[in-house]
C-alpha cells in the first residue's frame, strides 16, 4: 500500500497556493467555501461535460436531457452554468458574479444541491483579478469521471480541508478529523457493507474513508449506505459537497440541527458507528433530555457529554452493530458526575471491544491526550477486551503535528492486525503495547480502562552487563559528575563574586 500521509502532489499543493494568495485579508473559515465550492463546481462542470460529448456522439439529440445525466448519477449542469462560461470571463470584472449565478443555476436543477453551494464570489473583498487567475488554474485540470480524476478531486478537498484546519486551529474541530485517525477507525471496523452512522459527521470524513476502504478492497461503494447529522450549517454543506464530489450518496437530515435535541434519523440502526464528537461538550442540552430513552446506561451529566454520545450511539445500533469513536482519555477513567458507574454498566453488558490510547499532536484543534473506543454487540470474544497502547506510534510531519503511518507494515496496520489477531483468538500479549484481559480484571481495577493500567511496561533488552559491574561503572560516572557540579559551582560563585554579587 502506498503511504497516503503528506504527499503534497503536485495539484493539490498548487491549488492550495493559488487559493492562498487569492484570498487576501479574508479569515480562513470564511474563505473555506469560496476555494472547496469552487473545486466542487469545476468537478461537476467536467462530469457534465464528459456526459455531454459522449450524448452527441450517440446522436439522438439527448444532450440536453436532464434525466440522461440522473440515470447515471451526474449533476446536471445547465447551459450559462458550464465551466466554459466561466472561463470565458475569467478576467471580466462579472467573474464574480457570474459563478455566483452559475452556482444559483445549479442548484435550481438539482435538488440534491438545493441551498448547498456558495454564493459568495462577487463581494467586495474577494480579489476578482486573482479570482479569473485561480480559474485559468482549475481550467487547465481535467476533474471528470475518468483514470484518476475523481481521487485527484477528492485529494485536494481533503489537502485543502486538511490545511483549512491547521490554519483555524481550535475551530476546525467542528469540521475536520485527521486522516490517520479516520482510518484507522476504518480499518478495525471494515465497514465493507450495511448502515454506516455518523452523529457528528463534520466535513464527512467518517464516510469518505468508509468508501475508500471498500474500493481499496475491492468491494462494491453501493453496498453501504451513509447516515448522518451535523449541526453547524457550513459545515453540513460541506458535507454534502465533500460526499458529491466522490459519487457517494448520503442522507444528511433535511436541515443542519442537534444530535441530541433533533435526532434527524430517529428509527434508524446501524451498522457501522464512526465518530468523533467534541471533546467534553457543554452544556448540551442536558436539561431538555433527562429521561431520555437513550440514557439505558445512565443519565450524563449536564457538564459533560461525551457518555450521551457514547448511549446515542448504541441506541442507533443494530443487532450485530460495532462503533467506533474518538473520546478524550478522560472518559476511561472519570468518576464524576455519574460517568463512573455509566461506564461500568456498559462494560458489564459486554460492549467493550477496543481500547487504544493515542498519541499525542494528531489533532490540529486541541492538545488533549484521546483514546479510540470499539464497541460491539455481538463481540467474537464475549466477556474479553482488547487494550492498545499506542502512544509511541506515530511519526513528526511537523513540529506541531504528529501522524500515524499508513503503510504495508505502518502504524495503522500494526493496530488493525493487531485487533483481528485478537478477534482470531491467536493474539499474544505485548508487554508496553497490547493486552486481551477479561471482564472480572476489569472490574478489579474498579472499571477504568486506561490501556496502561494492563499493557504494562516495555521490557528493556538485556545489554548482557553484569548487575554489580554496571552499578560499579555507573556510581564512578556519577562521583564524576559530581566533582565536576563542584567545580562549576565554584567558578560561578567566583565570576559572580568579581561583579560585586556574592552567594
Amino acid at each position: 500500500m502506498a503511504d497516503k500521509n503528506t504527499a503534497d502532489i503536485g495539484f493539490e499543493k498548487e491549488i492550495w497556493d493559488a487559493a492562498c494568495v487569492l484570498r487576501g485579508n479574508m479569515d480562513a473559515s470564511e474563505y473555506k467555501s469560496v476555494i472547496l465550492g469552487l473545486i466542487f463546481l469545476k468537478y461537476i462542470s467536467d462530469s457534465f461535460e464528459l456526459k455531454y460529448q459522449e450524448l452527441i456522439k450517440e446522436g439522438e439529440g439527448f444532450e440536453e436531457d436532464r434525466d440522461e445525466y440522473e440515470a447515471d448519477n451526474i449533476f446536471f449542469v445547465p447551459a450559462g452554468a458550464r465551466w466554459k462560461d466561466i472561463a470565458s470571463v475569467a478576467h471580466e470584472p462579472i467573474i464574480g458574479k457570474t459563478i455566483d449565478e452559475a452556482m444559483a443555476a445549479i442548484e435550481r436543477e438539482n435538488k440534491k444541491l438545493k441551498g448547498i453551494l456558495p454564493k459568495n464570489f462577487a463581494r467586495a473583498e474577494l480579489d476578482q483579478r486573482r479570482l479569473g487567475d485561480v480559474v485559468d488554474l482549475f481550467t487547465n485540470v481535467k476533474m471528470a469521471d475518468g483514470a484518476d480524476e475523481k481521487d485527484l478531486l477528492g485529494r485536494t478537498y481533503e489537502y485543502c480541508l486538511r490545511n483549512f484546519a491547521e490554519q483555524e486551529g481550535k475551530n476546525a474541530g467542528q469540521f475536520y478529523t485527521p486522516s490517520c485517525v479516520v482510518r484507522t477507525i476504518v480499518e478495525i471496523l471494515q465497514p465493507f457493507n450495511g448502515r454506516v452512522y455518523d452523529p457528528c459527521c463534520g466535513a464527512g470524513g467518517m464516510f469518505v474513508q468508509s468508501a475508500a476502504f471498500v474500493k481499496n478492497h475491492r468491494g462494491n461503494i453501493n453496498n453501504i449506505s451513509v447516515y448522518g447529522q451535523e449541526s453547524n450549517p457550513t459545515t453540513w454543506k460541506m458535507a454534502k459537497m465533500n460526499l458529491a464530489i466522490r459519487g457517494i450518496d448520503c442522507n444528511l437530515g433535511e436541515i443542519p440541527d442537534d444530535t441530541f435535541l433533533s435526532d434527524q434519523h430517529p428509527r434508524m440502526k446501524a451498522d457501522f458507528v464512526m465518530a468523533n464528537p467534541p471533546f467534553n461538550l457543554t452544556p448540551w442540552g442536558a436539561d431538555k433530555l433527562k429521561e431520555d430513552q437513550r440514557w439505558q446506561y445512565g443519565t450524563p451529566p449536564a457538564s459533560n457529554a461525551n457518555f450521551a454520545w457514547m448511549q446515542h450511539m448504541i441506541w442507533h445500533l443494530a443487532p450485530e452493530g460495532k462503533i467506533g469513536m474518538v473520546l478524550a482519555n478522560g472518559s476511561l477513567s472519570t468518576q464524576s458526575g455519574g460517568e463512573g458507574d455509566i461506564r461500568k454498566n456498559i462494560i458489564e453488558a459486554d460492549l467493550v471491544d477496543c481500547i487504544i490510547s493515542l498519541p499525542t499532536q494528531l489533532f490540529y484543534t486541541t492538545q488533549i491526550p484521546v483514546c479510540l473506543w470499539f464497541l460491539n454487540k455481538k463481540k467474537a470474544r464475549p466477556g474479553k477486551t482488547l487494550f492498545i497502547d499506542a502512544r509511541n506510534l506515530g511519526t513528526m510531519v511537523t513540529r506541531r503535528l504528529r501522524e500515524l503511518t499508513d503503510t504495508e507494515d505502518g502504524d495503522i496496520q500494526k493496530m488493525a492486525e493487531t485487533y483481528k489477531a485478537y478477534v482470531a483468538g491467536t493474539l499474544e500479549n505485548v508487554k508496553g503495547f497490547c493486552a486481551v484481559v477479561s471482564t472480572e480484571d476489569i472490574a478489579k481495577k474498579d472499571y477504568i480502562l486506561t490501556p496502561g493500567r494492563y499493557v504494562g511496561i516495555e521490557e528493556q533488552a538485556d545489554d548482557g552487563e553484569p548487575f554489580e559491574e554496571k552499578m560499579t561503572r555507573l556510581t564512578s560516572e556519577l562521583t564524576v559528575l559530581f566533582d565536576r557540579s563542584i567545580e562549576l559551582q565554584n567558578e560561578i560563585r567566583k565570576q559572580l563574586g568579581a561583579l560585586g554579587y556574592d552567594i
